[in-house]
Formats: structure tokens, sequence, C-alpha cells
């Protein structure tokens, strides 16, 4: 079975991060693991919501995971730009063709670490400017090669089946006529 970490940093986007955990366990095919950047198992969001993850970044192997998802939200996108165990997983990931997905700001720690170089992005508006050596779109969910990158908390759904799809070409379909989308 694959499985993907999505990071959660106090202050994240919180539909954006959801979002993602929610499809992903409902399709069931993938393990996703919320995993905490501080030393906390617990995250408050960008709009107060506070939510239980299932382990923090120092108990991760990364190794065991095919995928890393960044959810958006400020002052979210900035703690993980501050991570560096998060920066060094992004970047071998990178250098062994595994899925990087970012959403909303979050594409602009792919970018600001040139791990955009060369391909076709997209991020929430005013974003453009972090991503590094690459096409900018807006689209709203851009996949190339291994990264996939969306606009906002309104692309949530279209960027987690986008993740999905990755995995299993087309079977985000189901899941999203299951939710009435």
């Amino acid at each position: 079975m694959k499985k993907i970490a999505i990071m959660m940093a106090d202050g994240c986007e919180e539909i954006e991060a959801l979002t993602v955990v929610d499809m992903i366990r409902r399709y069931g095919k993938i393990e996703i693991v919320m995993v905490s950047i501080s030393k906390d198992i617990y995250v408050t969001g960008s709009h107060n919501i506070k939510f239980m993850c299932d382990e923090e970044i120092d108990e991760v192997d990364f190794e065991e995971f095919d995928a890393i998802v960044l959810p958006g939200g400020m002052p979210g996108t900035n703690n993980l730009k501050a991570s560096k165990t998060l920066i060094s997983a992004l970047k071998k990931f990178k250098e062994e063709g595994k899925l990087l997905a970012a959403i909303c700001a979050a594409p602009s720690v792919l970018g600001e670490n040139n791990l955009t170089n060369g391909l076709k992005v997209t991020s929430y508006p005013g974003f453009e400017k972090s991503m590094l050596g690459a096409t900018y779109l807006q689209d709203r969910v851009v996949r190339d090669g291994n990264v996939i990158t969306s606009r906002g908390m309104g692309t949530a759904i279209d960027f987690a089946g986008e993740i999905i799809d990755y995995f299993e070409d087309g079977a985000s379909d189901a899941i999203k006529k299951s939710i009435m989308y």
C-alpha cells in the first residue's frame, strides 16, 4: 500500500489539510499519516481549529513514504518553510522521484527550495514570484511529473483527487461522485 505524509503546521488552512486526509481515507487504498512538524501532536489551524496528528516529525521515517503533501495557510506555510527536517525530506523526495504535492501558499515552499525548476505549477495568487524557474499557470490544479500544485481552499477536492489519481488514474471519480461533487 502506498503511504503519504501530510505535513501539519500550526497556522495551516484546515480545509486544505483535512480534505486531502478525508478523501484519501475514503479511497482506502493509500495510507495517509498526519505529521505534526512541531514537537506537539496537536496542531492549531489558521482558523483556530485544533486537531490531533498521527505522529510528530521527529518520529517519522520518511523512507516509508511515497509522497509528501503540504497544505497552505498562514502562518502555516511559513512554519513549513522553517522546518529543516521537512526541507531535507522534500529535497530527497524530489531526487528520488517521489510525489510532492502542495496547495495554496505551500507551493512557495517547493519554489523557494528550487524544487519547481522547469515545471508547470500554480499556487494562491501572489505567490507566483516564489516559483523559481517554473512556468506559472492559473489552473485549479497542475500536475507536472511528480509535482502537484493547486490554488487554494476552493480547489482542495480537485487537489486531493489529483493525488489519488497520481497513484491510480481515474480512481478519484467514484469518491467525487459519492460526495456529490
